[in-house]
C-alpha cells in the first residue's frame, strides 16, 4: 500500500524520525557537553568543552524518542495534545527538541537557526545567566518544573480533567540505587534499577 504522505524523493517516514532523533540526541550532548565548536568543523580540543558539565544525558535519548513520535502522532491524526517530561535533568532533550521544531527561536530570537545561535544554545545551557538545568518555565509551552515525577503524573492527569479532548503524554524516568547485602558487607559492587514509563491519557465527557 503506497503512503500518500510521501513520494519517490522523499524519505519514509521512519527514516526522517530517525533522523530527527539523531539530531536532538547529538542538541542534548552538545548542551551538556560544548561551550564552542558546535559544528564540530575542526577537531574537538579541551577548550570547546565544558569544565563541569551539568545535565543527565542518559534520559535525553528516551525523551527525545518519544517526543518525535508523539509529534508524528499529532501531525498524523491532527491531535489536541501536550507532552509532559517528567526527568528533571531531561531539558537538554525538550529544548533541543523546540529548538528543533522553531519553538525556541520564536521565543527566544537571538537563539537562531545558525552555527551562532547553536553557540549560543550550547553556552546558556545550565550556566549563570543562561538556563537551568532542569525543565524550567522559561521553555516555551512548560507547565510544570521537570525533576518532580508526581507532580507530572498529577499535571498530566489535571490537564485532559480540565480538557477533555485533549491527549496528554506524559513521560516517567528514573533510576533508583540499590544497596545490595554484598554492598554492606564491605564490596564496592552496587546495582542500579532503570524505571520508565510513558502514558497517555485522555478522557471523554
Amino acid at each position: 500500500m503506497s503512503d500518500d504522505r510521501t513520494t519517490p524523493s522523499t524519505p519514509p517516514i521512519p527514516g526522517l524520525i530517525n533522523d530527527y532523533w539523531r539530531a536532538a540526541n547529538y542538541l542534548a550532548a552538545g548542551q551538556i557537553y560544548l561551550r564552542s565548536n558546535p559544528l564540530l568543523k575542526r577537531p574537538l580540543e579541551p577548550s570547546d568543552v565544558k569544565p563541569r558539565p551539568v545535565g543527565r544525558w542518559g534520559t535525553a535519548p528516551a525523551l527525545s524518542l518519544i517526543y518525535a513520535h508523539a509529534n508524528r502522532l499529532i501531525i498524523e491524526y491532527d491531535l489536541n495534545a501536550i507532552f509532559v517530561a517528567g526527568p528533571g535533568h531531561g531539558a537538554p532533550a525538550i529544548v533541543a527538541n523546540c529548538y528543533l521544531e522553531g519553538t525556541y527561536t520564536e521565543r527566544y530570537p537571538h537563539i537562531t537557526k545558525d552555527e551562532e545561535g547553536l553557540t549560543r544554545l550550547f553556552q546558556q545551557f545550565s550556566f549563570p545567566g543562561g538556563i537551568s538545568s532542569h525543565v524550567a518555565a522559561d521553555i516555551p509551552g512548560s507547565i510544570n518544573e521537570g525533576g518532580e515525577l508526581g507532580y507530572s503524573l498529577m499535571h498530566a492527569y489535571g490537564a485532559v480533567f480540565d480538557n477533555p479532548d485533549l491527549l496528554a503524554f506524559a513521560w516517567l524516568e528514573m533510576a533508583r540505587r540499590r544497596q545490595p547485602r554484598w554492598q554492606r558487607a564491605g564490596t564496592r559492587t552496587s546495582l542500579s534499577i532503570p524505571f520508565g514509563m510513558a502514558l497517555s491519557c485522555q478522557f471523554s465527557t
